[in-house]
C-alpha cells in the first residue's frame, strides 16, 4: 500500500463520521454569546470600549509580555511592527521563504525588499546556523548599521515565523540579529499558547504580531495583536493605530501619517470570551497531536511533525511529512473528494510572482518541505472526538 493510501485509511479511522472536516474550525459557546450581546446592548461597538482594554490586559496576562495592543488584523500588527522598527523604503528585511504571504507583503507595502532566508526541519522556523553563515558572506557592518554587500541597501531587521505554531531557536536567532545589528521582529501569528524554555513566543523580539483570525487557535472574527516590553514602543503602537489622532474632547488634530487599526470592541469581546477558553483549548489540540503521532508512527516513511526540544507548542496545524514530493497531491485530492480537508505548506514567497526576484540565499529545506508537507486537521474540538 502506498503511504498516501495508508494516511488515508488512518484518518477515516481516526476522525468523526460526519463530514465536511474543515483543517481548522472556530468553535463558540455561551460565554461569546453573552459578551457579543453586552457589547451591543452598551452601543460601543468600534474601536472604543471596554473590551478592547479588557482583551489587551488580557493578552499581556497570558504570554507574559507587559504589553499588548490590539489590532483590526495581523497584517496590521505586523506592518505596525515594522514601522516601528524602523523599516523604510529602501531597506531589506530579513524573513523566511516558508511562510504566509502576509509576513512578506507589509514589508513591500513600505518600499522595503523582503530578503529570504531557509528553515529548518526540527522547529520549521528560520535555521540559525545557517542564517549565520549566510550573513557571514553577504554582511557588512559599517556606519552603525548592516549592509547587503551585493545590493548595497541596509539589512534593517530580522522577522522570525514560528511556523504552524512551533517555536523557532530564538535564543540562537537573538544571537544572530545582535551581532548584526538587525532588529528582531517575532512573526508569533500562529503562536498563541506556545513556549520555549519558559518563555512565551514573541518575547525575545523589539516587537511580535499575533493574529486571531478565524482559523486561529482563538479568534476575534478578525484581529490581532502588537506584543512588545517597551513601554515607549507600546504607546507609539497604540498612537499610530489610532490614526496618530491627539488627545482632545472634540478637536482632530493628528501628528503623523497614521492608520485605522485598531480593533472594534465588538471582536475584542468575542476575543475576551475566546481567551478565556485558552488553556482548555490547548489541551484538547495536545491531546489530538498526540493521537496523530500515536497513530501515524505505525506507517513506514511517515514523519509526523512532533515540537522542538525544550518546547511547548500550542500544535496549531499538525504535519506529516511524506516520503517524497509524489504522493502530496494525490492525497490532497483523494483527502477532499471525502471531505476530509488537508492543506498543504503555503507556496514559498520566493515562488510567488511579486517576490522572485527578491534577494535570497539557497533555499533546500524551505523546497523539501514544501514538496513533502501535509496540514491534517487540527480543531481543538478533534481532540474529544477523535476516535480511539
Amino acid at each position: 500500500m502506498k503511504p498516501s493510501d495508508a494516511i488515508l485509511d488512518t484518518l477515516r479511522d481516526l476522525l468523526p463520521e460526519r463530514r465536511p472536516i474543515g483543517l481548522h474550525e472556530p468553535e463558540f459557546g455561551d460565554t461569546e454569546k453573552a459578551l457579543v450581546a453586552d457589547c451591543l446592548d452598551s452601543g460601543w461597538v468600534s474601536s472604543v470600549g471596554q473590551y478592547v482594554d479588557r482583551f489587551e490586559q488580557a493578552l499581556a496576562e497570558v504570554t507574559g509580555i507587559p504589553h499588548a495592543v490590539a489590532t483590526v488584523n495581523g497584517t496590521a500588527a505586523l506592518h505596525t511592527c515594522l514601522i516601528l522598527a524602523g523599516v523604510r523604503p529602501g531597506d531589506e528585511v530579513l524573513l523566511p521563504a516558508l511562510t504566509f504571504i502576509g509576513s512578506a507583503n507589509p514589508v513591500a507595502q513600505l518600499g522595503a525588499t523582503p530578503h529570504f532566508v531557509d528553515c529548518e526541519a526540527e522547529t520549521l522556523g528560520v535555521d540559525p546556523q545557517r542564517l549565520a553563515d549566510y550573513l557571514s558572506d553577504i554582511a557588512e557592518l559599517r556606519g552603525g548599521g548592516c549592509f547587503n554587500k551585493h545590493t548595497g541597501r541596509p539589512l534593517r531587521a530580522l522577522m522570525v515565523v514560528h511556523v504552524l505554531g512551533h517555536p523557532a531557536r530564538m535564543d540562537e536567532l537573538a544571537a544572530v540579529a545582535e551581532r548584526y545589528r538587525l532588529t528582531l521582529i517575532e512573526d508569533a501569528a500562529e503562536s498563541l499558547g506556545s513556549w520555549r524554555g519558559g518563555r512565551h513566543t514573541g518575547s525575545w523580539g523589539r516587537l511580535a504580531a499575533l493574529s486571531f483570525n478565524g482559523n486561529k487557535i482563538i479568534t476575534s472574527g478578525g484581529g490581532g495583536a502588537i506584543l512588545t516590553a517597551d513601554s515607549e514602543l507600546a504607546q507609539r503602537a497604540r498612537h499610530l493605530t489610532t490614526t496618530a489622532k491627539q488627545p482632545h474632547p472634540w478637536a482632530f488634530e493628528h501628528d503623523a501619517v497614521g492608520y485605522n487599526y485598531r480593533l472594534p470592541n465588538l471582536n475584542a469581546a468575542l476575543g475576551c470570551a475566546q481567551l478565556e477558553r485558552l488553556p482548555e483549548r490547548l489541551a484538547r489540540k495536545r491531546r489530538l497531536a498526540q493521537r496523530y503521532a500515536a497513530a501515524f508512527a505505525a506507517i513506514d516513511d511517515i514523519h509526523f511533525q512532533l515540537e522542538p526540544a525544550d518546547c511547548r507548542s500550542n500544535h496549531w496545524l499538525n504535519l506529516l511529512l511524506l516520503p517524497d514530493a509524489g504522493q502530496r497531491d494525490r492525497l490532497l485530492a483523494a483527502a477532499h473528494a471525502e471531505g476530509i480537508q488537508l492543506r498543504p505548506f503555503w507556496t514559498p514567497l520566493h515562488r510567488q510572482p511579486m517576490y522572485r526576484h527578491a534577494p535570497r540565499m539557497d533555499l533546500p529545506c524551505t523546497e523539501a518541505l514544501f514538496a513533502r508537507g501535509v496540514c491534517l486537521p487540527s480543531s481543538a474540538a478533534l481532540g474529544d472526538s477523535i476516535r480511539k
